[in-house]
């Protein structure tokens, strides 16, 4: 059963860029049929531990929203509160967006690659502000300031903007008593991770986290991180989380 002072983060299930293996940021791409059932699998898994919740997080991108409806019809909680914010979003690849990792890779080499998608604080290419790509176009995100959408993110940028939403957002609900699901993504659930564990920078890039396995993270009374895991079959997670680091070859 979840307890008030713990808090489930899930990975979206895997999206049709996922398959492609193509940068993805934050264009909007819908779930492949996998990661549909990757979406429900992980909310029988959280019904299957007793796990229930009060209220929900999610980024403003369908593959996390639709991966939460998918997770909360299973558990019979489709009906919780929701909160949206653009600060769970996925880190913005820039002028990588769109891209085939391993083409990009073979383009670019393996280590510049690398750089762009694990390093803490090198961003991919930056996009030019009339690019169709640029949030700015985005209807949804006209009420964020236009000095605070990016053209291109390294995790450094996604811990900045990630934070404030943990302190404003999060936080209140679990200093409530509520309990907590956040459905985002890869690099928003890192920059959280790194926030709550104290990773170091250089550790940080060595983190993968796979698509639609539920990880429990639990805090202690001061809500201070104290120790996760993933339901399931811990060899599942491994697995998904090594294909991860494996998608640029």
């Amino acid at each position: 059963m979840t307890r008030p002072n713990e808090l489930v983060l899930l990975r979206h299930g895997e999206s049709t860029w996922n398959l492609e293996n193509r940068f993805s940021g934050w264009t909007d791409v819908p779930l492949t049929v996998s990661g549909e059932e990757e979406a429900t699998s992980a909310g029988l898994l959280m019904a299957e531990e007793g796990l229930a919740f009060d209220v929900v997080h999610t980024s403003l991108l369908r593959r996390a929203i639709n991966t939460a409806n998918l997770a909360l019809d299973r558990m019979d909680l489709h009906w919780l509160p929701v909160s949206r914010s653009w600060r769970l979003n996925e880190r913005h690849y820039g002028g990588l967006q769109g891209l085939n990792k391993k083409e990009t890779a073979a383009m670019h080499g393996a280590e510049q690659v690398f750089q762009w998608r694990r390093s803490y604080a090198v961003p991919p290419p930056a996009l030019e502000s009339d690019d169709p790509r640029h949030p700015r176009s985005d209807r949804r995100y006209r009420d964020v300031p236009s000095g605070e959408l990016p053209a291109s993110e390294c995790l450094a940028d996604v811990v900045d903007r990630a934070v404030p939403y943990w302190k404003a957002g999060i936080m209140p609900d679990l200093s409530a008593g509520r309990r907590v699901l956040v459905v985002a993504h890869g690099n928003s659930i890192r920059a959280l991770l790194k926030y709550l564990k104290h990773i170091g920078d250089d550790e940080i890039t060595r983190l993968n986290i796979p698509t639609g396995i539920p990880l429990v993270v639990e805090l202690d009374d001061a809500f201070e991180y104290a120790g996760d895991r993933y339901l399931g079959d811990p060899a599942v997670a491994a697995a998904a989380a090594a294909a991860v680091a494996a998608q640029a070859g």
